[in-house]
């Protein structure tokens, strides 16, 4: 007999003498998956026609797919097609219709799938994305004059149909209930202005409400050094609490609500008794405020906070650049309690440490941090100082505010983190809400998440790209984000977030900063205020 012969039976008897499980195979496994042809366990803004290829190391035993493969989103199992591929060695998988635009989805195989051969897959796989945006108009096109009219009621009614009953001041957020807050209410006080102006309201409405605000600060509401606290109960008029040891006075959110109340001041200008008395319980809170005392009495900086049970523990310095140009500014302004230049060159200003001067996307950056921080830090003193023409012997502040807001739009363009939904047209990022809390988002604090006011309340400084923003934030994505009280505070695309909230600080901007653009309307009244003027002057400005 022939030794091949003989070789070949040896072997056939030792195969068949063995044990099944002494003989050691390569488990069965998955070794390449894609989606749309890119290798991505966590794809982004897919065609909502997708396809997936997983291949495996030996051939599937397709009939197991049926119970093996899952797509899933929305809780509800998404009905596939699944065919094989490359000698069965491969699963393609479509859905059968379209999917849904905007939404999450889970693929899934689990270790019913079955080789050929008999064996169970060994890993199962897993992979998770995203489908895109639907890029269709939602509503009708409008003329943008009338589009920025909408945009401006529809916040408004934040400030008027939500504010306070008892006291008119305005809530912190729509889940607030009685607690209200000092600058929201500053910002909500110039948005009466616009109201009235924009014909939402009549004069008399708007009047009797800042004089029902007014009387409120005057006569009810925690002073601390005529300093009011950043939270407050808006019946009685009691300190909430902002943190631990923040139950006192907060000087900067004060600076807003003065700023709003000077600028109501200069407002209301006719021979009327309610609008001499209104004048005069403004300049009586104004003139009780103590900036000074604010500095400890005797240090070249301003303090933002003071508690009567924990005094200077916080010990939180206001130093430029931020968003607190406006404490200082009124500081100077002060008839009754003003801070020196000395104190503003050297602890707002610190003899010039505030500036940057180097250049981002090929803009340069006058003041503060890289990047510019988040676009607030421009917005919130701009509210009511007039930045056109300002300037002093450390920036050109329409340079800083304009440049810091080109710099923002010109990152969210570039996008180096890869966020899905980042673009030329949906851009801003500032302090909001996100999906995991609250933060100050920046280009060095990025999270994914657009706040529609950082766009917005930059339209006098970057006009065309803010109202870029503005036809996407309602045209594409406004079936999610234009809500009751105008745009939700922030959204995340990536990871397909939309917040339910709206904060006084994010929406004043917006109707403020809007009318600014049309018609410079709280710049015009608040640089009429002779208190600002001389403060202004004191501290080397010309404007």
């Amino acid at each position: 007999m022939p030794k091949y012969v003989i070789l070949g039976w040896v072997i056939l008897f030792v195969f068949f003498s063995c044990k099944k499980e002494d003989i050691i195979m390569t488990p069965f496994q998955a070794t390449k998956y894609s989606i749309n042809g890119e290798a991505n366990y966590q794809a982004r803004g897919l065609d909502i026609l997708p396809e997936i290829r997983v291949s495996f190391n030996a051939p599937v035993q397709l009939f197991s797919s049926s119970d093996a493969v899952k797509l899933v989103g929305d809780n509800k199992i998404i009905d596939i097609e699944i065919v094989s591929g490359d000698q069965d060695s491969t699963l393609i998988i479509k859905p059968l219709q379209g999917l849904e635009y905007l939404t999450q989805y889970d693929f899934i195989i689990d270790n019913r799938l079955e080789s050929k051969n008999g064996q169970k897959i060994e890993s199962i796989v897993e992979s998770q994305f995203t489908t895109r945006l639907d890029s269709t108009h939602k509503f009708p096109t409008i003329p943008d004059q009338v589009l920025l009219d909408s945009v401006q009621r529809k916040t408004f009614t934040y400030f008027w149909d939500f504010a306070h009953p008892a006291s008119g001041m305005i809530r912190e957020r729509n889940t607030s209930g009685d607690l209200v807050t000092s600058g929201g209410s500053g910002f909500g006080i110039m948005s009466i202005i616009v109201g009235i102006e924009r014909n939402f309201i009549t004069r008399q409405a708007g009047l009797e409400r800042i004089i029902k605000i007014s009387d409120f600060l005057k006569n009810k509401a925690d002073r601390f050094h005529g300093v009011f606290p950043h939270w407050m109960n808006g019946i009685t008029g009691e300190t909430i609490p902002f943190s631990t040891r923040d139950n006192g006075g907060d000087l900067v959110e004060t600076s807003y609500l003065i700023l709003g109340l000077l600028c109501a001041s200069e407002y209301f200008d006719r021979n009327d008794p309610q609008e001499l008395a209104l004048k005069v319980t403004i300049n009586e809170i104004w003139e009780q405020v103590e900036w000074n005392w604010y500095t400890k009495g005797t240090e070249n900086v301003l303090f933002w906070h003071w508690s009567p049970t924990f005094h200077w523990d916080l010990n939180l310095r206001i130093q430029g650049w931020n968003e607190s140009l406006i404490t200082y500014i009124l500081a100077a302004a002060s008839p009754t309690f003003p801070i020196s230049k000395e104190v503003y060159d050297i602890g707002w200003a610190r003899n010039g440490g505030m500036k940057n001067g180097k250049s981002f996307y090929d803009i340069v950056l006058p003041l503060g941090h890289d990047f510019g921080g988040p676009l607030f830090f421009s917005q919130y003193t701009f509210l009511g100082i007039d930045p056109r023409n300002l300037r002093d012997q450390y920036a050109n502040y329409w340079e800083q505010v304009v440049n810091h807001s080109a710099i923002n739009h010109a990152y969210c363009t570039a996008n180096p983190k890869n966020y899905y939904g980042y673009s030329s047209s949906c851009w801003g990022l500032t302090a909001s809400d996100n999906n995991t809390g609250y933060s100050a988002h920046s280009p060095t604090n990025d999270r994914g998440v657009i706040s529609p006011t950082a766009a917005l309340s930059s339209m006098p400084f970057t006009p065309v790209e803010s109202m870029d923003a503005l036809h996407h934030f309602y045209y594409i994505l406004g079936d999610k984000i234009w809500k009751e009280y105008g745009f939700i505070d922030a959204f995340n695309l990536h990871n397909i977030w939309f917040a339910n909230s709206y904060l006084a600080i994010d929406q004043g901007p917006i109707i403020i900063m809007i009318e600014n653009h049309r018609t410079g309307l709280l710049w015009n009244y608040t640089m009429k205020n002779k208190d600002i003027q001389a403060g202004l002057e004191k501290l080397g400005f010309t404007y």
